[in-house]
This record gives structure tokens, C-alpha cells and sequence, in this order.
């Protein structure tokens, strides 16, 4: 979301009276974020586990698939952003990008799980895939030389099979592989299970190829109105009230995230592989035409918008900074941009890197679900808005910045020794983690804009999202690459070293650090929440 410029308001009788925030009006408005935040939480977390486990792409090929909607954002965001701002319709600029955008996603998305379903039930009738993994999704590092042994016997001739037996031949019948040992043995089955899914795709393809094909609309779908739902809220709040309805319009899609999360814990699909999601699919389709449907019934764009320009007229609100000169920047501040928007790209190398895989990754290495932890995450994020927008206020924007990245830093290694044994703790890493990103998150995105000047804003707030969006597009290709070479253990360290990067390169930070202003509570939540 887009910070404000500064603005004058030339009016003094009638501030007080009407300079408050229509808190209704604003959610309503945040509806249309809501459901497009939803979407992307279920997207993340049901598609690498469908891509993996049964059409049996390997982690970078999957990577590869996670990363496509981010290189579809960097044409489509801006294009359809400029479009609407040159739409001229009786339903307002932004609203019927909202109605043909989510319609069109939200009976894709769930026409793709039918597609799953149809290749859920191929593995189920045509392979054992279903039967050799019911041998493993509950072990654990208890297990034996011998209880592996079993497993070997049963699978088919392979180099997975090879590597596997290999590698029990330094055991005793009743000893415990070695932690080392026992991630490399899980995840060479987990492959050999998803090389069989693999072998499934290519010898009857068709069905893979609708799924990516409706995936692909899917995507362009939700890229076509994104950006008009984002532009929606400047267009209805005056100058002197978009941080705070920005704050609503974050929380929203918050709840819209957290909503997804919960319905997958009640649905049971978030810890086991080949489960059905069709109802997940459903229900997030269904939630989001419901949350359309209440946004046409209670948001009228035009009336709005003539309403906010009224009122502008009335308060007489100057733009100060429309006739400010752009002075050139020093070499200082440049470098200062340069360091932090190299940062932006390190940590989000490394988050996103975990968010996109730990569906996968929790599961298989933990056995655990994926969903507590996600929903931890986000409410400590957001529980941590207020204090960390109140500290940052005291001590300044990079040294709050330095304590997010070295939290994040800790928690990624914290993660990297947990077992299935002591998974538990994950909860309170990924707990720790959302207060790390949110330490982050609140003061990033400011430094950017700091550096900017007058009409710029809209120039640096690219800058800023090219480098987050260039490092979502590259780390699911780079981190799965890592993980087919080097285990799925290797997320967490993998993760850990781009953030410890981060916190060199904004370490050299000299400028953009300058004192908040003073915020209510609510504006403490002024965020992205990407």
C-alpha cells in the first residue's frame, strides 16, 4: 500500500468536525483486499503440495510454477493499474475490475479442484503411491535399521532404493539412524514417491496440462484486479486519512489470510499428502464471491468518490509537495537507496523462501501441519504492529529494522535444528518470526519513500516493489534447487543466509532514518502485509 504525501489543510473551522475516518465505509472498501489476501494464503499453501505430491514435480520445477504469479505481477500490476485509472464506467474506475476479476478466479480456482481430484483419484486407482506412503507420514526418528529395512523391500527397483539401502548398511538391525541420516533417507522416499506421481503425469499428461493451463488464468485473473482494489482506497479517503484507512485496509487482508489458514486446519489438509482439497477450493471460492457480494451491496465507487472531493473542496486540502523542486540526488542518499533496497531483495530471498515451501517441509520433515504455525505467525505480526510502530518512533526506523533482521536471522537457525521430536517449537519460532517480519516490514517500505521527493513517491514505492518481487520471483526457483540437490533441510540454513546478508547490507544504511511522526494505534498497523 502507498504512503501519503504531506498535505495542508487550509480550512480551520471545519477540521475537527469532519477530519475523522469512516471506519464502516473503509472496511467495506477493504473487502475486496480481504479476499484477494485469502486467495494468495490458500494459493501458497494447497498448490506446491499438489505440484510435488501428485504430479510429482520435483522443488524447483514446483518453485519454478510458485514463482510465475510474481513475473506475471511485474507486466500485469501496472498495466491494469493504468488501465483503470483511464476507465470511465457507471460503476466507478476500480469496481468492475473487482466484479469480472474475482468471478472469473474464483470459479478457475475452483474448477482446478476438480482437475485435483480427477489426478487424486488416478494415483488412488492406477499406483500404490497412496499405500507406500501410509508406510511413513507418522515416523519418526525412532524409527530402526529394521523398521527402514521393511520400507526398502517394498519399494520398486530405483536409485532411490539404492541410495536408501546403501546407506542402512553402517547400521546395526535395532539401531537409530543419526539425525543427518534420517532427513536424507525420509526425503529420498518423499522423492520416490513424487518420481512415481512424475511418471504418472508424463504418461497421461492431459490432465497436468489443464491444471496449469487453468492455474495460469487463475492468476491472470487475480493480476487484473489487484491493483485497481489497492487503488481503491485513495480514491475515497482524503490526503489526511489514507495512513490510518491504510492500516484498515491491511488488517483486512490479515483476516482474509488468517480466515484461509483456519479453514484448512478444519478441513484437515494441512499436515497429510494425496488428501482431497476440494472443499478447500470450494469454500475459498465461495467466501470470496460472498465478500464480493457485500462489497457491491455496500460500496457505491462513484458516490464516494464525489463525497471525498466534496470534502476536499470543503477542508480546501493544498498538495504542498505537487510544486516542490526535485533536487538531485547526493551520492549518499543514493547508496543509502541502493543498501536498502538490496536488503528488501536479501530478506525476502529468505522469507519468502520459507513461506512458499514450508507447506511442504513441515509435513515431511516435522510431521506436522503447516497451518498453526502460518496462523502464529500472523498473529503475532499483527499483535506486534503497535509496539514496534511505537518503539520505532523512539529509537529510529534501521536500528528497529536490524533487531527484525537479526530475530529473523535466529529464528530461520532455530528452525533448521528442529526435529520431529521437538516440532513443537516451531510454534514459537515462527511466533518470534512474525514479530521479526513485522519489525521489518513496518519500517522498510518508509526508508524507501523517505529518500523521495515531491511527485517521486509513486516512482520509489516501484523501486521497492521490483526488488521484493524480483526476490519472490528467483528464491522458489533457488531454494528448490537447493532442496533437489541437498534435502529439504537445507530451507532453513538456505534462509538463514540471505537474512544474515540482509542485515550486512543495511548495516551501511546512513540515510532515510528519520523520526516518525507520532501515530494513533491504528496507524501502527500501516503496512504491506506481502
Amino acid at each position: 500500500m502507498k504512503h501519503q504525501k504531506n498535505v495542508t489543510i487550509k480550512s480551520k473551522t471545519k477540521e475537527k468536525g469532519t477530519m475523522k475516518l469512516n471506519y464502516k465505509k473503509t472496511i467495506y472498501v477493504g473487502l475486496a483486499f480481504l479476499l484477494i489476501s485469502m486467495f494468495w494464503q490458500a494459493y501458497d499453501a494447497i498448490i506446491p503440495k499438489i505440484l510435488i505430491d501428485k504430479f510429482g514435480l520435483n522443488q524447483t520445477a514446483s518453485g519454478a510454477v510458485m514463482a510465475l504469479d510474481n513475473v506475471l505481477a511485474l507486466f500485469l500490476l501496472p498495466f491494469f493499474g493504468y488501465l483503470s485509472d483511464k476507465t470511465n464506467h457507471k460503476k466507478g474506475r476500480r469496481t468492475p475490475y473487482v466484479i469480472i476479476g474475482t468471478i472469473l478466479a474464483a470459479f478457475l480456482f475452483v474448477g482446478m479442484s476438480f482437475v485435483d481430484n480427477y489426478q487424486t483419484k488416478k494415483i488412488e486407482t492406477e499406483t500404490n503411491i497412496i499405500e507406500k506412503y501410509e508406510l511413513v507420514k507418522n515416523i519418526d526418528e525412532d524409527a530402526t535399521k529394521a523398521e527402514w529395512g521393511i520400507i526398502v523391500l517394498t519399494m520398486d527397483e530405483s536409485s532411490y532404493k539404492t541410495s536408501m539401502a546403501n546407506l542402512l548398511e553402517d547400521y546395526s538391525l535395532f539401531d537409530k539412524l543419526s539425525k543427518d541420516d534420517y532427513n536424507t533417507i525420509k526425503d529420498h522416499y518423499y522423492n520416490y514417491l513424487a518420481s512415481h506421481a512424475w511418471e504418472e503425469t508424463k504418461a497421461s499428461p492431459a490432465v497436468f496440462i489443464i491444471f496449469i493451463v487453468m492455474l495460469f488464468f487463475t492468476l491472470v485473473m487475480m493480476s487484473t484486479f489487484r491493483s485497481p482494489a489497492v487503488a481503491l482506497m485513495p480514491d475515497v479517503t482524503i490526503k489526511p486519512l489514507r495512513s490510518k484507512a491504510n492500516a484498515v485496509i491491511n488488517l483486512m487482508g490479515a483476516v482474509g489470510a488468517i480466515t484461509s489458514i483456519i479453514l484448512l486446519m478444519i478441513l484437515g489438509v494441512d499436515k497429510y499428502s494425496y488428501v482431497n482439497y476440494l472443499w478447500a477450493f470450494v469454500i475459498v471460492g465461495f467466501i470470496m464471491l460472498m465478500m464480493l457480494a457485500i462489497f457491491l451491496y455496500k460500496v457505491d465507487e462513484k458516490k464516494l468518490v464525489e463525497e471525498k472531493i466534496k470534502l476536499e473542496a470543503e477542508l480546501k486540502i493544498v498538495d504542498e509537495e505537487e510544486n516542490q523542486a526535485h533536487d538531485q540526488m547526493s551520492k549518499a542518499k543514493f547508496v543509502s537507496l541502493l543498501l536498502i533496497l538490496f536488503s528488501v531483495f536479501f530478506w525476502f530471498m529468505g522469507y519468502n523462501a520459507v513461506t512458499t515451501k514450508l507447506s511442504d517441509y513441515a509435513p515431511k520433515v516435522l510431521n506436522m501441519g503447516y497451518a498453526t504455525p502460518l496462523l502464529i505467525a500472523q498473529a503475532t505480526a499483527i499483535v506486534g504492529f503497535i509496539p514496534i510502530g511505537i518503539i520505532s518512533s523512539k529509537i529510529g526506523r534501521k536500528k528497529m529494522i536490524l533487531f527484525g533482521v537479526v530475530l529473523l536471522a535466529v529464528c530461520f537457525f532455530s528452525a533448521s535444528i528442529l526435529t520431529a521430536k521437538t516440532g513443537i517449537l516451531l510454534y514459537v519460532v515462527l511466533g518470534l518470526t512474525g514479530i521479526a517480519w513485522a519489525s521489518i516490514n513496518v519500517n522498510s517500505y518508509p526508508m524507501v519513500v523517505e529518500l523521495s521527493r515531491g511527485t517521486d513517491v509513486g516512482k520509489y514505492t516501484g523501486y521497492y516493489y521490483t526488488f521484493s518481487m524480483a526476490a519472490q520471483i528467483v528464491t522458489p526457483l533457488l531454494s528448490g534447487l537447493f532442496m533437489d540437490n541437498f534435502g529439504r533441510t537445507i530451507l532453513f540454513p538456505y534462509a538463514t543466509v540471505f537474512v544474515i546478508v540482509s542485515f550486512v547490507t543495511m548495516f551501511f544504511v546512513k540515510h532515510g532514518d528519520v523520526k516518525p511522526e507520532v501515530k494513533s494505534i491504528i496507524e501502527s498497523f500501516d503496512v504491506d502485509m506481502d
